[in-house]
């Protein structure tokens, strides 16, 4: 388990992450609405703590699987900014060749075993990679990120009872953002917390401050441990908050200016610069280098991107067809 507050190296590299997830999004919403992008996408603003806390406490030739509101995952666990701004713009030089788009972005090379347009569609996968894992003898690790919206799909119970009932190395976490779509999760779950949901399986259940980093690894840590011991999977709530709509046609209707106002107020990136500040593990000049470094990475990938060749129609089915 990593100290992401008080090793300077550490809180660093995590703040970086954050930047660079929130300046990636805000890029892609610029580009959306200037017309330069296609299709939609969900942007995952005010989630950051939770893909930068948790993917801390992996390592080489671990597996995530990931979501339809992925792109956090995709960057903490290391993938290249211009290869998956190039996907968003369907490019060649994007990660499935510009054929995916948002919700389908994977770089196996890093262990990222895919985005998922599919509620719950990457639950299953991660049982699958865990057992895998387990039957070649390896101490790799799965960690499944998923919505509210997916703990009550039948794949999630499918694949969480699998990996509990063989004791597979898997980890799932819950990104409570309080809506699946339009619905409240006051409404659509009777339990107070979803990580009660546990019970049901004969696995431990947790539920953290979504918005905290350090907390988020600490219990990634712990889940992640047990898992690579032989001890089974965990469920983890994260509990968080989505700044923006659903999708890009979200309008908000079920939601207060309040409401979010609230959250915002909460922001993950600046909690976490108060507290390694606090500490004095990082100083404002610090804080700004992550930022800058953030700022330039995300400039340098709309450039490089933008550059690249369009994928184009008629080499759609060499992904398709075997030659």
């Amino acid at each position: 388990m990593k100290d992401l507050v008080n090793d300077a190296e550490n809180a660093r590299r995590v703040l970086t992450t954050m930047w660079s997830i929130r300046r990636f999004e805000e890029a892609v919403d610029d580009l959306f609405a200037r017309g330069m992008m296609h299709g939609t996408m969900h942007l995952s603003i005010g989630q950051e703590a939770v893909p930068a806390g948790a993917c801390e406490a992996l390592v080489d030739g671990d597996y995530i699987t990931s979501t339809h509101r992925g792109h956090g995952h995709c960057i903490a666990r290391g993938a290249a900014l211009d290869r998956m701004m190039a996907e968003l713009l369907a490019k060649e030089t994007g990660y499935c060749r510009g054929r995916g788009g948002s919700m389908h972005i994977a770089d196996v090379a890093t262990g990222n075993l895919g985005a998922n347009g599919i509620v719950a569609g990457g639950v299953p996968i991660a049982a699958g990679a865990g057992l895998a894992a387990k039957m070649r003898h390896e101490d790799s690790v799965a960690v499944s990120f998923f919505g509210d919206g997916a703990v009550n799909e039948g794949a999630w119970h499918e694949g969480v009872n699998l990996a509990a009932i063989w004791d597979l190395p898997v980890v799932f976490i819950c990104e409570n953002n309080h809506y699946g779509m339009s619905m409240s999760v006051g409404k659509a779950f009777r339990v107070e917390h979803l990580s009660d949901r546990a019970a049901a399986y004969g696995i431990p259940g947790v539920t953290v401050d979504g918005n905290d980093a350090q907390a988020v690894h600490e219990v990634v840590s712990t889940a992640v441990d047990r898992a690579r011991d032989g001890g089974g999977p965990t469920l983890i709530e994260a509990v968080t908050y989505r700044w923006k709509g659903h999708s890009k046609s979200d309008k908000n209707l079920y939601r207060t200016r309040e409401e979010i106002d609230q959250w915002r107020e909460r922001d993950p990136i600046v909690a976490f610069e108060s507290t390694v500040t606090a500490a004095k593990t990082l100083t404002e000049a610090d804080l700004d280098a992550c930022r800058a470094s953030a700022r330039d990475a995300v400039r340098d990938a709309v450039r490089t991107a933008n550059k690249a060749p369009d994928a184009t129609a008629d080499e759609l089915t060499s992904a398709v067809y075997a030659s």
